[in-house]
């Protein structure tokens, strides 16, 4: 093996890697909210092959467990609903039961640098909050107190008061850029969007719920 093969994993330098590598999942599993420090113990006793093949049941388990953790990320930040304020403070609602949420803050700050982002997960019923430096907080408090009480200390900018569209023009944007009639597949776009999803603030009309194939007038959906 050369010095530049060395340090990696085997399985990758043979083309057959796939799944996720025992480091990644020594990292990533205790982010599940269903994790116990015994699992990574029973973790010694599988080979990489294993993990990357789901070889065992206990290697099928704890690649589920590394999927929920994944999906649940990457919902939170593909489908939340968020809104901005005059202040330059962008707020949403999320339901998140994995710890993933300075993952979700993250994405959304290095989306929105100079603004500050605040999330309020409805599991735990507390707002967190990430400030330009990246610095994040949690608080026992409604979201709409938290973003009262940051704004207040912030000045209003002309230009987070220009950006404020309506829920019509941002779903027609989103969907004019997003839609590609030939691979229009109805049941899949349904799927994707998260059932809690239709009960948080932002989906109240259920916009997604009236997507038919049929019918492609924006204006029905308002």
């Amino acid at each position: 093996m050369t010095s530049n093969n060395k340090n990696r994993d085997p399985l990758e330098i043979l083309g057959r890697a796939r799944g996720f590598s025992k480091n990644e999942i020594e990292n990533y599993l205790p982010r599940h909210a269903n994790f116990s420090p015994y699992l990574l113990w029973q973790l010694g006793r599988l080979s990489e092959a294993e993990l990357r093949y789901s070889g065992s049941i206990l290697a099928k388990k704890v690649i589920k467990m590394m999927r929920e953790i994944s999906k649940e990320a990457y919902r939170a930040k593909q489908f939340t609903r968020t809104e901005i304020n005059d202040h330059g403070v962008l707020f949403g609602v999320v339901s998140i039961k994995h710890k993933v949420m300075d993952n979700v803050l993250h994405y959304f700050h290095e989306r929105w640098p100079q603004g500050v982002v605040c999330l309020f997960n409805n599991l735990s019923q507390k707002t967190f909050m990430i400030s330009e430096k990246g610095n994040i907080m949690e608080y026992d408090l409604p979201l709409d107190e938290v973003v009262s009480r940051i704004s207040k200390n912030r000045s209003k900018s002309p230009y987070f008061s220009d950006i404020q569209f309506s829920n019509k023009e941002i779903f027609e944007t989103l969907y004019k850029s997003q839609h590609i009639s030939e691979r229009e597949n109805a049941r899949y776009f349904k799927n994707m969007i998260p059932e809690h999803c239709f009960r948080l603030p932002g989906m109240k009309k259920g916009v997604e719920r009236l997507f038919t194939p049929g019918n492609k007038k924006i204006d029905d959906y308002f």
